[in-house]
């Protein structure tokens, strides 16, 4: 197949920068100085959406690897859509300002592109990111309904250093109540999705609201079962000469989502950043043909995040 645009497909929002690109990189990679050069070789192969979270806690250096790149002269920080996230134990309003300063202060940045709240669950405020009580589980925070601190967000948005803000980790009923209730609706959905849990009911309300989809782990994040086996994904690479990360990262894209891969293997960066469109009869093949329905990630039923360990 001849080489086409999809890569650079960028999807319209309904406010802020005008459009987020649909080829996105995550950067929860567990070690600083990876993090920091995988973010560099993400943006040199050409990626232009950089996700991070104040739960990571890589803001710091995906902050460094932009200077680093921006510096040079190639790329302008206009050209790049930064995204962070507000993390559970901010919900309260008035931590949500000063979690947003330090976000910003850390990514050297003097605006966001999207700011998302990471979970729908507001833990106990603090310093510890991960509230737990002597029987280790989670504390909570009932002082503070998602409302409140979407509303804390909208003025953000007001004030101008965020341009959009956004959803995570949350479930349909979630994402109607707070679309229904806000002044500045939100401009993206950030949850796991892939061809074992392709998420049709949220993505058909997000179009009808224009609100983007944006998918994590679009490849299964390594997890069994192995959606990179997958015997219908594995025929449809052989078939167009593309391998099976392609396919699946080719599948989200035309099927209207934004996504976020994350690697720190330069050759694989490039990789998923070569991606190019799939028939329409292989878009029909997955949709219709893989019937595995696994969620990887637990977090949209506890708030706590599966793909970072815990603190020992």
């Amino acid at each position: 197949m001849e080489p086409d645009n999809l890569r650079y497909r960028k999807l319209p929002l309904n406010t802020g920068s005008g459009a987020i690109p649909a080829l996105g990189f995550g950067t929860l990679i567990p070690d600083p100085i990876a993090t920091r050069n995988a973010t560099k070789a993400a943006l040199e192969a050409g990626f232009r959406a950089l996700d991070t979270a104040e739960r990571y806690r890589t803001e710091k250096e995906v902050g460094e690897a932009m200077a680093e790149v921006f510096s040079a002269g190639e790329i302008k920080r206009e050209d790049v859509f930064v995204i962070t996230k507000l993390w559970n134990t901010n919900h309260r309003a008035e931590r949500v300002k000063p979690a947003f300063e330090a976000s910003l202060k850390k990514l050297q940045l003097d605006y966001l592109d999207l700011y998302l709240i990471h979970t729908p669950f507001a833990f106990q405020p603090g310093d510890d990111q991960d509230p737990r009580d002597v029987s280790g589980k989670v504390i909570y925070d009932q002082g503070v309904t998602l409302l409140d601190t979407w509303r804390a967000l909208e003025e953000l948005v007001k004030e101008g250093k965020c341009k959009a803000i956004g959803l995570s980790d949350i479930s349909l009923e979630k994402v109607k109540e707070i679309y229904d209730a806000a002044t500045i609706k939100p401009a993206v959905v950030h949850l796991e999705s892939h061809p074992y849990l392709p998420e049709w009911e949220l993505l058909d309300y997000c179009r009808a609201n224009g609100i983007v989809l944006q998918a994590f782990a679009p490849l299964g994040h390594n997890s069994e079962p192995n959606l990179l086996e997958d015997p219908i994904i594995t025929g449809i690479a052989k078939r167009v000469g593309k391998t099976a990360a392609q396919v699946a990262l080719a599948w989200a894209i035309q099927r209207g989502t934004a996504l976020l891969t994350t690697s720190k293997n330069p050759v694989r960066i490039k990789e998923n950043f070569d991606v190019s469109a799939i028939p329409e009869d292989a878009m029909r093949e997955i949709n219709e043909g893989v019937t595995s329905r696994v969620r990887f990630n637990s977090v949209v039923e506890t708030g706590v995040p599966g793909f970072i360990p815990r603190a020992k």
